[in-house]
């Protein structure tokens, strides 16, 4: 059964030089798409990830990234829009990294596609009526 999960993979700066990702990729043979990342020589690194693959490859890259020292959470917070707040002025679309925001080109409406959302957090601050909400 092949799986896909959304993941925040926290490392100690011991580990932030090692080939981590590419051990999920030969060893386990799973698929990565990079969300987020934050990696830093000598400091923690982070990376928002979504793994794709054999739910046993799967769990044994999890368990190889535990047995490492890697912390592991399961993303789960969600950016959602509250439609009656929402005045479609645009100051998502160029906030957002994912692309996750489009001008309707006939209506001039904002369309949100929360199956591209990372939950990075951006257009919260950036959206004037306040209509962009983090639910964790």
């Amino acid at each position: 059964m092949v799986v896909t999960k959304k993941v925040v993979l926290r490392f100690p700066k011991r580990l932030v030089e090692r080939p981590i990702i590419y051990r999920l990729v030969k060893d386990y043979d799973l698929e990565f798409n990079i969300l987020k990342a934050s990696i830093t020589p000598e400091q923690e690194g982070l990376l928002v990830l979504e793994l794709k693959g054999d739910q046993k490859e799967y769990d044994k890259g999890i368990n190889f990234l535990v047995k490492g020292g890697v912390k592991i959470e399961s993303l789960s917070q969600d950016v959602t829009r509250n439609e009656e707040r929402c005045t479609s002025c645009g100051a998502c679309i160029t906030i957002c990294p994912a692309g996750a925001f489009e001008l309707e080109p006939e209506t001039r409406l904002v369309i949100f596609n929360n199956e591209k959302c990372i939950a990075c957090g951006l257009c919260i601050p950036a959206c004037p009526p306040r209509a962009m909400e983090v639910h964790f």
